[in-house]
């Protein structure tokens, strides 16, 4: 997610040919991870997070991270045990992305491939004055890009687009709230709050540069989970109603002449499944995660649909349980 915006964009050169992450391997049953997730623990009268970040991969079988950071340190150097350090996990459930306990870097882990990688240059390391937590970290869906947010005090600390082909990195100036990668990570759609109160999205190419802006309707800024199109001008987004009930509906919205279209109804049972996150394919079709839950609230299980934006069609194409008795846990794409 990014912050306040100048509207400038700096491309930086790209690092050491040593440091450059190859296109992400292609996935198999033995290496797409299906989610990351985190145990807790009882201590005292308390929950905490323990053991090793982990990937449940397709196959069922898990795979424990045991070079990434559980405990993140602050920015003073001290460490905390009552908090979880970022993870990201690509779309294409190809890539990991994590802070690494030898030496503190950012990284990147290709399953496939086997490799664990720093980031280029200075996007490896924290900017002065910030912790671990003090990061988001979203890939594009198909492994590509890394988006790495900074959540400084004042507001300034510019967000960068690590491109992992080239060890690119396209620094944005902003206090913006990243919302989607475009499917092959050629855009970058925004938001932030006006001075008048209202949302406006912003689309970024890869060189940085603002290619569309706009102030949207409610029903747009109102509503989640939201996904941008390769085209770099098409939104999805997913309405849901005040009773767990209600129908989904999905409608689009065209950044460059401010239409929505007409609503559709998602054909997926509203009262066992809620909608969490959605995602363009390259094309025209969109890729729904949705999660079950038990009385309490707890999630047990999550689906992920694919969906036709013409009709709201929402066949399942994968779903699997979620371990009971987690402190977190991360679907591709989160």
């Amino acid at each position: 997610m990014i912050k306040s915006r100048g509207f400038a964009a700096l491309a930086l050169a790209a690092a050491a040919s040593s440091m450059l992450i190859a296109g992400p391997a292609e996935a198999t049953a033995t290496n797409e991870a299906r989610y990351a997730w985190l145990k807790s623990c009882a201590v005292k009268d308390s929950v905490v997070p323990c053991g090793a970040w982990n990937l449940t991969l397709r196959n069922g079988k898990d795979l424990a991270l045991k070079d990434a950071v559980v405990f993140p340190k602050t920015a003073d150097g001290k460490v905390d045990k009552q908090a979880s350090a970022p993870i990201a996990v690509s779309g294409n459930g190809a890539r990991a992305a994590y802070f690494r306990k030898s030496d503190g870097k950012l990284v990147v882990r290709d399953l496939a491939a086997g490799t664990v990688t720093p980031l280029p240059g200075s996007a490896a390391k924290l900017p002065r004055g910030l912790g671990m937590l003090d990061i988001d970290l979203a890939f594009s869906a198909n492994g590509t890009k890394l988006f790495i947010d900074y959540f400084d005090e004042a507001g300034t600390a510019k967000s960068v687009v690590v491109d992992l082909g080239s060890g690119g990195l396209t620094r944005i100036n902003g206090a913006e709230m990243m919302q989607s990668f475009s499917p092959d990570g050629s855009y970058v759609l925004t938001s932030r709050i006006t001075s008048d109160n209202t949302t406006e999205f912003a689309v970024y190419d890869a060189a940085g540069n603002e290619v569309q802006s706009q102030v949207v309707p409610q029903v747009v800024s109102n509503n989640a989970p939201i996904a941008l199109n390769d085209d770099g001008t098409t939104v999805a987004v997913v309405i849901t109603g005040p009773e767990t009930t209600s129908k989904a509906r999905l409608r689009t919205y065209d950044l460059a002449s401010d239409t929505v279209s007409d609503a559709v109804k998602l054909s997926y049972p509203p009262e066992q499944e809620a909608p969490t996150r959605i995602t363009w394919e390259s094309g025209d079709g969109l890729t729904l995660w949705t999660f079950r839950s038990d009385a309490e609230g707890n999630p047990v299980s999550a689906v992920k649909r694919r969906v036709n934006p013409d009709t709201g069609a929402a066949k399942k194409a994968d779903s699997f349980k979620i371990k009971q008795g987690l402190w977190t846990w991360w679907l591709p794409g989160d």
